[in-house]
């Protein structure tokens, strides 16, 4: 097994519009058509069976959500499903366009950005009481995103997200031979200087196993917890509160 390395990605270090940054989030629409994420996310989130139709909007926060284009190809997938979501995208660049806005609304979902670091976030209402139904995201999505951390960040995170949610899908690279062969060929795509380190990376830091179950945090209501291979190069976790409503 290869043990897990944590190392920082180098499109993290560069400025919000240096040419490079610009190419290499091009690039990671490529990466996940190659990955197959939007039709791994969509399967998930079907199997949940989250629809809430005529009521309230559902509640649906991606954290390190980018430019929103990935969520932008879910929801146009499921626009006949699920008719009415509020969508916050976390990231700590502002990356979401009046455009993709626009393209949210055609398919009736509401976006909006928050500009901030997760584990701000993280750490808001830490000590609050816990979180009633109503004030809890029904669904957080991370895509590509968890295995930037690791240790006691990893764990404050995953806290935050049981306290605040009902529900977690996370897509992240999984974290084998098979990945990290493909990681290697990324250039094959198109993909510049930045992606093709960064690809590499991703895959050392990625997961395996049940790793993001063992770090779920006890909780006293009762969670479904699944953990397991997604594709040929993903790894998916989800995590769902017994008795939630939607």
């Amino acid at each position: 097994m290869m043990h897990r390395v944590v190392a920082a990605e180098v499109l993290d270090g560069l400025p919000q519009d240096d040419v490079r940054a610009r190419r290499s989030r091009r690039d990671l629409r490529r990466v996940h058509r190659a990955m197959g994420t939007r039709a791994i996310i969509l399967r998930e989130l079907r199997a949940m069976g989250l629809a809430r139709l005529e009521l309230e909007p559902l509640r649906v926060l991606e954290i390190g959500a980018g430019d929103g284009s990935l969520m932008l190809g879910v929801a146009q997938a499921l626009a006949g499903a699920w008719p009415k979501v509020a969508l916050t995208l976390l990231d700590r660049q502002a990356l979401l366009t009046p455009a993709t806005v626009a393209s949210y609304q055609e398919v009736g979902w509401t976006a909006v950005a928050e500009v901030g670091d997760v584990l701000d976030w993280a750490a808001r209402d830490v000590n609050a009481p816990a979180l009633t139904a109503p004030q809890r995201w029904d669904l957080i999505v991370a895509n590509l995103f968890l295995h930037h951390f690791e240790g006691a960040q990893l764990t404050r995170l995953l806290q935050a997200v049981a306290q605040k949610s009902d529900r977690l899908l996370a897509c992240e690279p999984r974290r084998d031979w098979l990945a990290l062969a493909g990681s290697h060929l990324t250039g094959l795509i198109g993909a510049n200087a930045v992606t093709r380190e960064d690809a590499v990376l991703s895959v050392y830091a990625g997961f395996t196993g049940h790793e993001l179950s063992a770090l779920w945090p006890v909780q006293s209501e009762p969670w479904r917890i699944q953990e397991r291979a997604a594709g040929l190069f993903s790894h998916c976790f989800c995590a769902e509160r017994l008795g939630a409503t939607a």
